[in-house]
């Protein structure tokens, strides 16, 4: 149990805009349980209902339309979030985009912009909201790779995804280490087929057989389920939990 968690307590979840997305589910489940969260999307209209979506429930939000791969961009958010809401304590980073180009049809361009919204956008977010939770003593970050990185990539997410979804889990491992003396906890979370749009789109009727074949539990994994994981590393009981990898797959892969 870490001593000096927080009653009043703020999480910043980026890439929360889309109504069946990981980073809402987070933000509905924090929200619900006494979280004053702070939202991070490119897509306003999303992002504004999401935020009203969470006011109707009796949450304290402040929405941000932040594109994460921009410095100036997100620290005008975190000023936001800061200048209304309770300390962060938390930062899930959830932004992300797919990428079904295989290796020998990515061009620069294309790397670049996969890593540049994955991995430099979770790095930009993680270095503003790092020097008040250390000069407060405690800290949550939570990163969001894939079974992809282990797997190197899948129908919908070849090798730029999985390049950078392996750079976060590099990323994590070293803050991790360097943050540990300063109550800081920095951990991964690896999903494999979760329910959502990202997958060239709602994963229907028809297609659900395909997905689920490489699952030994049989089924897709729902956002709630990789949510109750993060809520659990951003959480009290989570303080000597650090540079952890949790795998949320289904099986998909073992070890």
């Amino acid at each position: 149990m870490t001593s000096n968690y927080p009653v009043e307590r703020t999480a910043v979840i980026t890439g929360a805009g889309s109504p069946r997305g990981i980073g809402a589910a987070v933000a509905r489940r924090l929200a619900a349980h006494g979280w004053a969260v702070g939202l991070f999307d490119r897509d306003g209209e999303q992002l504004a209902a999401r935020a009203e979506e969470l006011r109707s429930s009796g949450a304290r939000v402040v929405p941000a339309e932040v594109d994460v791969t921009d410095p100036d961009q997100v620290d005008a958010g975190a000023t936001a979030v800061e200048a209304v809401l309770p300390p962060v304590l938390a930062v899930v980073n959830v932004a992300g985009i797919s990428d079904p180009t295989k290796f020998v049809d990515t061009d620069l361009a294309r790397w670049n912009r996969v890593m540049t919204v994955n991995a430099t956008g979770t790095f930009l977010v993680m270095k503003r909201f790092t020097p008040g939770m250390v000069g407060r003593g405690v800290g949550r970050i939570v990163n969001l790779s894939s079974t992809a990185a282990q797997t190197g990539g899948g129908t919908y997410s070849a090798t730029a995804y999985a390049a950078s979804k392996s750079a976060i889990e590099g990323l994590t491992h070293g803050a991790a280490l360097e943050l540990a003396p300063t109550g800081v906890t920095v951990n991964v979370v690896s999903p494999a087929v979760i329910d959502t749009d990202i997958m060239g789109g709602r994963i229907t009727d028809d297609r659900r057989p395909f997905f689920v074949a490489g699952l030994p539990v049989g089924r897709l994994g729902t956002v709630d389920e990789v949510a109750a994981a993060i809520e659990f590393l951003v959480g009290p009981d989570a303080g000597y939990i650090t540079g952890a990898h949790f795998n949320v797959n289904g099986g998909a892969r073992i070890g």
